[in-house]
């Protein structure tokens, strides 16, 4: 990352500057400590196409051998809805977020609501149910 990246406010929309916020769950100097967390830190590892992070952060039983990020997609916004469990002394969670996007001339909302398990101390997604 460039410090121009770092010193940014976070893709998240969390109000923090990425370094301090995402980025430091993305360079593996901290670990997510709520299921929230680890959600916003996977949604701008999307918008970078950060597929290692986005694969190390997913639960062996569901994780694809790869992913095929878009460069195309441009994700514009994250707006959690709701959290259910996912707390630091939960072993589960899920988080409903609705994720704006553009790609060329097309607009939409990827509104899901995903489930995570913390598994040795770390928070991973599982797997999610696409809403309407």
């Amino acid at each position: 990352m460039t410090a121009s990246i770092d010193s940014a406010n976070c893709i998240c929309l969390s109000g923090e500057p990425y370094a301090a916020c995402c980025g430091r769950f993305h360079s593996g100097g901290a670990e997510a400590a709520t299921a929230e967390q680890l959600m916003r830190s996977r949604y701008s590892a999307f918008a970078l196409l950060d597929e290692g992070y986005l694969l190390r952060t997913h639960h062996a039983s569901t994780a694809p051998k790869a992913l095929d990020l878009d460069a195309a997609m441009d994700w514009r916004r994250l707006d959690i809805v709701a959290t259910s469990g996912g707390g630091p002394f939960d072993t589960s969670g899920t988080v409903e977020f609705k994720a704006y996007y553009r790609r060329g001339s097309e607009r939409g909302i990827l509104h899901e609501s995903s489930r995570f398990v913390r598994e040795g101390g770390r928070w991973l997604y599982v797997d999610g149910d696409i809403l309407a």
